[in-house]
């Protein structure tokens, strides 16, 4: 795991420093050794995390002909059979033992091919002395970020957008077209990111870069074909390519530990790993720590636990670093556990496994089921109705029913978003200024991907979407984040192209079936943990956000900040302190739309007026 920085372009300044300035800002990402290349047409820098052969695995990695220089980022887990591969048809010779040789090596023999050949979790770039051409990946699903622009005639890529920041052709600008995106679904919803230029590569994709001309070309997509099997069956092929993807994400020269929560994703991982070492953290508040369940369950697979309590204090005080290290805005309450769970288990190891996709890959997320009350309800009210019976409920405190009205105001396809909507078009009209308002809309985010599949069940329709939006832009996003800002390492065993093989085929009743999410997948579970944990309700990490702002010291933080002047820029500040004081009074339950836009304001400080 290590990331990298580069640029074509020419200019008068001195390129070497350039790029070491680059590397500088994702030093976190790389703490072993650092290395560059420079020519009259690019530069390209480096950081390393060693994980796979310590000693012969620096970059950038030159050919043995001179011609090509690569940088990765990432872990190829088929590298040996590639690598074998090579060696035996083609004549391959290799000088050190390391995955990022044989990506080297495979780009010489298959060209555009290479991405479509490496199973794992990747971003890397080769560029072509001969050439002055560039060829890049990123894998599958979007676990390794991988971010491009060009500006003055400059062409920008690397592992972080903060990377880019410091070269002078550089221009640091907000995109307008993003902001009012990002308070709807809680993330940069756009290819085009929160810096105006700068733009996040499609996963499953790699693109071309050469006389000024960028091509994107798509190599994979998670589409769904069912296959006809029994339920055993079905529980059956879930279990052993789950079995198979953990032994081969356990490749390394360092020692892997494990994220544990209650639930039954990283349980199931941990129970078929049994590391060492297993790390769990939460909340200094009742109803909001689940640690016990992770020590309980080590006890059973006789493994150790570390955990940690996490304060009000330590969450307030971290969400500037967080902002930083996201590079956008990102409003999910949960990259703050992980951002401490990272730090915690970076004290003991350098990688890490986890239990995120499984509820993309699997039907995991309670809005998969299926409610024939919806249904019942969208034919039989008129929709003005529904409408206004919507906007009420979401004024009002938390209530039984009230996300039953807010989401059925529209059709399945015109309403769902994914599992992050923190308020309307027009909400986020309302609460921006003229400057940042947008005539686009969340449909119009949603619908080219509900378009692709419109012969698909009502469940695969929104994990298809999930997959697209909120797969790669919030969870691969802030795991990827929280974890580097520590140095650590973090794999992703169901997020495999092999287990891929096997979920895309499910039938949907395998996923979702009455008021059961994920089921066939919890009964693969069950053969390696107890019922307890394989049938326990999905929670993800439990943040009492909303109850410390009715305390007065966190609320007049909050208010501090909103009665800046640089807010007025973006935000109707009348609107937002009126947000603020109803939440405080308990009259509204508006923390997810205060968090979303506090997060956007320490963003825009750390990156524009503190940086």
């Amino acid at each position: 795991m290590c990331g990298f920085v580069g640029f074509v372009g020419s200019g008068e300044y001195d390129r070497q420093a350039v790029v070491d300035k680059m590397g500088e800002t994702i030093a976190h990402r790389g703490p072993d050794s650092e290395g560059s290349f420079v020519d009259e047409y690019v530069g390209i820098g480096f950081r390393r995390l060693s994980i796979i052969d310590l000693e012969g695995g620096s970059q950038p990695i030159h050919s043995a002909d001179g011609r090509y220089v690569l940088v990765f980022n990432g872990e190829i887990y088929n590298y040996r059979e590639l690598r074998q591969e090579l060696i035996e048809n083609h004549g391959c010779k290799f000088q050190t033992n390391s995955d990022t040789e044989v990506i080297l090596q495979t780009y010489q023999i298959y060209g555009k091919e290479t991405a479509s050949r490496l199973r794992g979790m990747f971003a890397f770039v080769i560029y072509d002395k001969e050439k002055h051409s560039l060829y890049g990946a990123r894998d599958y699903f979007g676990i390794k970020p991988l971010y491009y622009g060009i500006m003055n005639d400059t062409f920008f890529f690397g592992s972080e957008i903060k990377s880019f920041l410091p070269h002078p052709d550089f221009v640091k600008e907000v995109n307008p077209e993003a902001v009012k995106m990002y308070l709807i679904f809680q993330y940069s919803a756009l290819p085009e990111t929160m810096f105006k230029g700068v733009y996040k590569m499609t996963p499953g994709s790699y693109f071309t870069y050469e006389n000024g001309k960028f091509e994107e070309t798509r190599i994979f997509d998670a589409t769904f074909e069912t296959t006809v099997r029994t339920l055993e069956e079905t529980v059956d092929a879930i279990d052993q390519s789950v079995l198979e993807s953990v032994e081969y994400h356990q490749i390394s020269d360092v020692e892997v530990g494990s994220f544990l929560s209650a639930g039954v994703d990283s349980s199931y991982v941990a129970s078929t790993v049994r590391p060492m070492k297993t790390y769990s953290v939460g909340f200094e508040i009742g109803g909001f720590d689940e640690t016990q369940y992770s020590r309980e369950l080590c006890d059973i697979l006789h493994i150790t636990n570390q955990s940690r309590e996490i304060s009000a204090d330590d969450f307030f005080d971290v969400l500037p670093e967080v902002q930083y290290h996201s590079d956008e805005p990102h409003a999910n309450l949960s990259a703050i556990p992980l951002y401490y769970l990272a730090e915690l288990a970076s004290k003991d190891v350098k990688v890490v496994l986890s239990g995120e996709g499984a509820d993309e890959m699997f039907g995991g997320y309670e809005t998969y089921l299926p409610s024939r009350a919806g249904n019942l309800y969208r034919k039989i009210v008129p929709g003005g109705i529904r409408a206004g019976l919507a906007k009420a409920a979401s004024k009002l405190p938390k209530f039984k029913g009230q996300a039953f009205l807010e989401r059925n105001v529209k059709t399945m396809e015109d309403s769902y978003i994914g599992q992050a909507f923190i308020m309307d078009n027009d909400e986020a009209d309302e609460i921006l200024k003229p400057a940042y308002r947008s005539e686009r809309t969340y449909q119009d985010v949603t619908r080219p991907y509900f378009d692709q599949v419109k012969d698909y069940p009502e469940v695969h329709k929104k994990m298809f979407l999930d997959m697209h939006l909120w797969l790669p832009n919030d969870i691969l996003l802030k795991a990827d984040k929280m974890t580097m800002a520590h140095s650590l390492e973090l794999r992703v065993p169901f997020l495999d192209r092999e287990v891929w093989k096997i979920a895309r085929t499910l039938d949907a009743k395998y996923d979702v079936e009455g008021h059961e999410t994920k089921m066939a997948f919890r009964k693969a579970a069950l053969t390696h943990i107890p019922a307890e944990w394989a049938d326990r309700k999905k929670l993800g990490f439990l943040v009492p956000f909303r109850v410390w702002l009715t305390e007065e010291k966190y609320y007049n933080q909050v208010k501090k900040y909103f009665e800046q002047d640089f807010v007025a820029t973006f935000f109707d500040q009348e609107l937002l302190l009126r947000w603020l004081d109803d939440h405080y009074q308990k009259k509204a339950n508006n923390c997810r739309k205060i968090y979303t836009v506090y997060s956007f304001l320490l963003w825009y400080e750390q990156y524009f007026l503190l940086r």
